[in-house]
């Protein structure tokens, strides 16, 4: 595992140096979007919804848009200078019973490592939470945004809890609410009876994600099969062509200016063709560092070489021999 963030646990007049671990990872099934046909990737592009046009990322800044549909432009300039902290310190706060804490509020959950220097502190605040059956309620800077989180002990180990803010969580408002419904005794008894025959022990190793399984043992019979798309290398024409256009767009410029009295013909077919030919050998360059690793055309360029030996050699035997 590799440290996210590094500072201190600042716990009465005692710091405890600590490095923050991510505690959990995502194990979905991830899959990219493609095209059927052929299993290339699809591609996205920014596209500004009122022009049309391609948008660069220097151009794109954060929006926010109020109640009536209207958008509000902030800067980067003016995000910094909002209000953020930057500190490197875990603030205890007050040291809460645990069930006050709803664990709908748990958001993301860390490990706290102690550096060497802060063992024994550490141990100590550790002993202190597990004894005391409570949690620390703190506060923290990850990304220099300030939220609050809880302090609690797993297997050993301090976990870091960050918390939702109250109002981030949503209010039930159903209809059934409002309903007078109560279930009957004897309901009531059956319902209990029915958790009594389920009773028993929560065991992770239990239970599989059987879908990710499913999906791997899909994925390996069509791999087997031979049922796998290489996707070809994006085509160099693309890049080139941009560069022909522009090539060409110089010479209708410069065509225009001799006519009224500029540069010859001759010289403007040799100033056009020069960008072309240089823009055709970047586009290759850069398309064949781009392009990945591959058998068959790796045997094609051999192929090529070969004949382009085989014509050079003709070549030179009929000029001895006239």
């Amino acid at each position: 595992m590799r440290a996210i963030w590094k500072g201190a646990v600042s716990f009465g007049l005692v710091n405890v140096p600590v490095r923050l671990f991510s505690a959990t990872e995502n194990h979905d099934v991830q899959f990219r979007q493609v095209h059927v046909k052929d299993g290339g990737r699809i591609k996205y592009q920014r596209v500004c919804s009122i022009d049309g046009e391609e948008v660069p990322y220097s151009d794109i800044a954060k929006g926010y848009e109020t109640a009536d549909g209207q958008m509000v432009v902030l800067t980067d300039q003016e995000m910094k200078s909002l209000p953020s902290r930057s500190s490197k310190e875990i603030s205890i706060e007050k040291f809460v019973p645990a069930d006050q804490i709803d664990p709908l509020l748990f958001d993301r959950s860390y490990y706290l490592e102690p550096d060497k220097t802060g063992l024994k502190p550490y141990v100590l605040l550790r002993d202190a939470l597990e004894k005391a059956d409570r949690m620390a309620l703190v506060t923290v800077s990850i990304r220099t945004r300030m939220t609050l989180a809880v302090l609690r002990v797993r297997d050993g180990v301090i976990v870091l809890q960050t918390l939702l803010w109250a109002d981030e969580v949503r209010q039930p408002e159903f209809d059934f609410l409002s309903e007078d419904t109560q279930a009957t005794d004897k309901e009531l008894a059956m319902a209990s009876s029915l958790v009594d025959s389920l009773a028993g022990d929560y065991e992770p190793d239990e239970f599989e994600d059987d879908y990710s399984e499913a999906v791997e043992a899909l994925v390996a019979s069509k791999i087997e099969g031979g049922e796998v798309k290489e996707a070809p290398a994006a085509p160099a024409e693309e890049t080139e062509v941009v560069d022909l256009l522009a090539a060409l767009q110089r010479s209708v410029d410069k065509a225009k200016a001799a006519k009224s009295g500029g540069t010859s013909t001759s010289e403007i077919r040799e100033e056009a063709a020069e960008p072309a030919a240089s823009s055709g050998k970047q586009g290759a360059k850069k398309t064949a560092k781009k392009a990945p690793s591959k058998k068959a055309p790796a045997k094609k360029t051999t192929a090529k070489k070969a004949a382009a030996t085989s014509t050079t050699k003709k070549a030179a035997t009929k000029r001895k021999a006239s």
